[in-house]
């Protein structure tokens, strides 16, 4: 299952309905997240229940059999639905039925059921128009949705929350964090057990991506190795952290309501394993009086040990709370707990009582990692941040030091609004992370992981290219049918004088065929240059197979042999991408210019299935790959991941950790005192000199500027019209 594709196919089709009836994005969100929620509990029920029902004597009576169906579903990765609550029963109305008091029912009665969820799921479907809401449930009620398994639908929860918050529902989308800097948080704490806090949980998901990570890294079920703590001072919000750990079948009864400037959780202060966080940025006007009474010692149940941030002269509130919050996350560690947070750019060299603070939390010598991250990150506003990580439990030799990482320059390109870290970004940042914790073990793994996928791309590559070259073949020996059985009585028939075509046309048609022809023949260059690439790639495959990819010298060894291979893995891209455009000149010459569709020589749809492997998916379309795709990818694929190891290698050379000016840097506790105590990233890493720009590198820039350039211009083209037709509407 593509899903992807899926993702996008229903939130077009859910965002079409609601551009068409009266509900602003924020009014819709809701409801459709509850109806997502009720589809994936209904999947999720349908899964367990053939192995509940199989324990069942068939002589049980019917009520009986339901009770016992419930009681099997005590333990499970899902809820138990009543059948009022079952969406089979709700997709099969008959229209002109009141759907919205039905979805309504189910509600009620699932809440019933578990009081975890009592409050939080969504009502008021009667007020949708009818037949808008029936058609939001069949979109919902899709062979391939029905279809869906393991957290292809928690994906699809994910992806509307963030598309919401892309549209600005909830509040601007301040609830929701970026998954990539959530996932960024989650990697380097790891937050594997005990208890974990987050005190600003908007929507639940850290503890949605820290259920990924237990379940993927450590391949343990996360409800057996954590507990979740939450708190959120939105009701709304509150109601969408709860739908989103239950829909992931997610421990969702610590989750609570609350303004956590006022509201302390007392008990979890000093107890927290792990602590995280995207806490409202710069927030003011937090009274002082309220929380006066909370600086005093952790061991007191303290939640501000460092003492207040400054106040405004004129109110004497609070005119800054980031450093309130950067004290409550170190409060609330245990003796050696972890705390990964976002906070804006401003609070790590911010001056004054701020700047106090700073100095007695980097003397604690818990300061573990602080790392720079670029604007466009959020969807819903500009601005760049900064992660910080704290660790009670560094090591001894660690105390002195703090890493810092500038990864303002490590992004890739969504759109002109939206920048994400891909899976390797986020895992080479990560490697950097391992190397200056001693975890070189990890760092092997990774580029033997990356080293992996070249081989697995690499064995991709020649059937790829065979069916590539079977694709132009089969092209060919239609195009040659044609020129062969052409004639200038059929082409030119009910042609004026001054459109005949001539037999020196015909002729020159038949050369560039032959010369194309020629060019993919053994003894051609375009063949030649294809067969030197897959005798290279068997070659780089044996060696990989002889490569002891557990030793960091054996992957350096085996990198200089995969480094020579990613400039003709480049090259032979462009070889089959010039291929690709001679054969579609040529069916554009027979079409357009001959106008072979008048010979009966001439197979329009085996040419236009031709032409159509040769062409790119057009991902607007939904497209699958077409042939050009697959072999294309490959070579990309090959050569990306050969990029990735450079990347790390050329950067650690040794698999130890070392200052690279740019990106990252060893800070001693002296030298954050000499500057200030400032805890800015960029300010220590310094600037990387000038180098040669590597090509890979190159090449993604320069295709994400023509990315965003071409968004911004189509968005241009739509605003002039939309002005246009406003200008005309004014005139009359």
């Amino acid at each position: 299952m593509n899903v992807q594709q899926l993702e996008n196919e229903l939130w077009e089709a859910a965002d079409q309905l609601r551009a068409n009836s009266k509900l602003t994005a924020a009014e819709y969100a809701m409801p459709v997240l509850g109806l997502i929620f009720l589809r994936h509990a209904d999947n999720r029920f349908k899964a367990y229940l053939p192995e509940i029902e199989a324990d069942i004597p068939a002589q049980v009576p019917a009520d009986q059999r339901e009770m016992l169906i419930k009681l099997g579903f005590q333990g499970k990765a899902a809820i138990y639905l009543p059948e009022a609550a079952r969406f089979d029963r709700i997709a099969s109305l008959p229209q002109g039925n009141n759907v919205g008091e039905v979805i309504d029912a189910a509600m009620d009665v699932i809440e019933a059921e578990y009081e975890v969820l009592k409050g939080a799921l969504p009502r008021g479907y009667p007020a949708f128009e009818t037949d808008l809401l029936f058609d939001l449930v069949k979109i919902f009620d899709r062979p391939a949705i029905k279809a869906a398994t393991g957290d292809v639908f928690g994906r699809i929860y994910e992806y509307f929350l963030n598309k919401f918050a892309m549209s600005g529902a909830q509040e601007g989308g301040e609830f929701f964090t970026p998954p990539s800097l959530v996932r960024m948080i989650v990697n380097i704490i790891e937050p594997d057990h005990g208890l974990v806090l987050d005190p600003a949980c908007g929507s639940a998901g850290m503890f949605v991506q820290t259920g990924h990570f237990i379940e993927d890294v450590r391949h343990q079920q996360a409800n057996d190795t954590v507990t979740f703590h939450g708190q959120e001072k939105s009701d709304t919000n509150t109601k969408l952290a709860r739908m989103n750990l239950v829909v992931h079948g997610l421990d969702a009864s610590n989750i609570r309501q609350g303004n956590t400037f006022y509201d302390q959780v007392e008990h979890l202060v000093g107890q927290c394993d792990f602590v995280m966080a995207n806490p409202p940025f710069n927030v003011d006007g937090v009274d002082t009086k309220k929380v006066e009474g909370q600086v005093k010692p952790i061991e007191q149940g303290g939640r501000l040990p460092f003492g207040l941030p400054g106040t405004n002269a004129k109110t004497g509130a609070i005119s800054n709370a980031n450093s309130l919050w950067v004290q409550y996350f170190y409060a609330y560690l245990n003796d050696s707990g972890r705390a990964g947070f976002v906070m804006a750019s401003s609070a790590s060299d911010a001056g004054n009582k701020d700047r106090d603070i700073r100095e007695q939390l980097v003397n604690t010598g818990h300061v573990d990692v602080m790392m720079a991250i670029g604007n466009k990150f959020f969807y819903t506003r500009s601005l760049p941040c900064t992660l910080w990580f704290f660790d009670k439990g560094k090591p001894q030799d660690l105390h002195d030091q703090v890493l810092m990482i500038d990864a303002r320059n490590v992004y890739h390109v969504v759109s002109a609004r939206s920048h994400i870290f891909t899976d390797e970004q986020h895992a080479n940042l990560n490697a950097i992370v391992w190397l200056y914790r001693g975890e070189t073990d990890k760092f092997v793994a990774l580029v033997a992981h990356y080293q992996r996928q070249v081989d697995a791309w690499l064995a991709a590559i020649p059937g790829r290219i065979a069916a590539d070259s079977a694709a132009i073949e089969q092209l060919a020996a239609q195009l040659q049918a044609f020129a062969q059985g052409a004639r200038l009585t059929e082409l030119n028939a009910s042609q004026p004088d001054d459109a005949q075509l001539t037999q020196a046309q015909l002729d020159d048609f038949k050369g560039e065929l032959a010369a194309a022809q020629a060019d993919t023949c053994a003894e051609g260059n375009t063949n030649t240059a294809i067969a030197a690439l897959l005798a290279a790639c068997t070659q780089a495959r044996a060696a990989i197979t002889r490569a002891d990819l557990a030793s960091h010298s054996g992957q350096r060894t085996l990198q200089a042999a995969l480094d020579a291979l990613a400039p003709q893995l480049r090259s032979a891209g462009k070889v089959l991408e010039a291929r690709h455009k001679q054969w579609l000149k040529l069916i554009e010459t027979a079409d357009k210019t001959l106008r072979a569709r008048n010979s009966k020589a001439f197979d329009g749809k085996a040419v236009r299935d031709g032409r159509r492997a040769l062409l790119a998916a057009d991902p607007k379309k939904n497209e699958d790959p077409t042939v050009r795709d697959a072999v294309l990818d490959a070579l990309k694929q090959a050569a990306y991941f050969i990029h990735q190891v450079h990347w790390l290698h050329s950067r650690f050379p040794h698999g130890l950790f070392e200052d690279i000016p740019g990106l990252c840097k060893a800070v001693t506790v002296e030298e954050i005192a000499a500057n200030d105590y400032s805890l800015t990233p960029g300010r220590y890493v310094g600037v990387a000199a000038a180098a040669a720009e590597d090509e890979d590198d190159f090449a993604e820039k320069l295709r994400e500027i023509h990315d965003e350039l071409a968004e911004l211009n189509d968005k241009a083209v739509e605003l002039a019209g939309r002005i246009a037709r406003n200008f005309e509407g004014l005139l009359g």
